[in-house]
């Protein structure tokens, strides 16, 4: 099932088309205020690690291997993005992030992730989580 999933920039007006909206940062976005962000939630720990997120300073060139270590810390916590293909699967959905750089940053990993792994779910619609991750969810 493909699932409505979009990458916006916090700057951006919100509109009726984004359906549900998370903001997939760790840190809060310069220049807004928090009651002035029209959103459902705000993910943290879908975001990169702030050791890897220092690393990255979005240098495109460090783009290759960011993608491939920010693909491994989310492939080591699953259940943290159960809320954003929960949300995907009932409407559209709207990943909301503040950098400058409209390829190279982390909601776009995200979205790949989300969208590859919302095709891999088991029989109850939802993906497969360890056993050993279920009962520790940090959302």
């Amino acid at each position: 099932m493909p699932y409505a999933i979009r990458i916006k920039r916090v700057y951006e007006p919100a509109s009726r088309a984004d359906g549900a909206r998370f903001l997939v940062e760790r840190l809060w976005p310069r220049g807004i205020k928090k009651d002035a962000l029209q959103m459902d939630g705000w993910l943290r720990e879908v975001a990169p690690s702030p050791a890897l997120r220092q690393w990255f300073g979005h240098d495109p060139a460090k783009w290759p291997e960011f993608q491939r270590r920010y693909w491994r810390e989310l492939e080591s916590h699953p259940e943290a993005c159960m809320p954003l293909l929960d949300a995907a699967r009932r409407g559209p959905l709207t990943l909301l992030y503040s950098a400058r750089d409209t390829e190279h940053n982390s909601a776009a990993l995200l979205k790949a992730y989300l969208e590859k792994h919302g095709a891999g779910t088991a029989s109850s619609g939802r993906p497969k989580v360890p056993a050993a991750r279920r009962s520790k969810r940090r959302i």
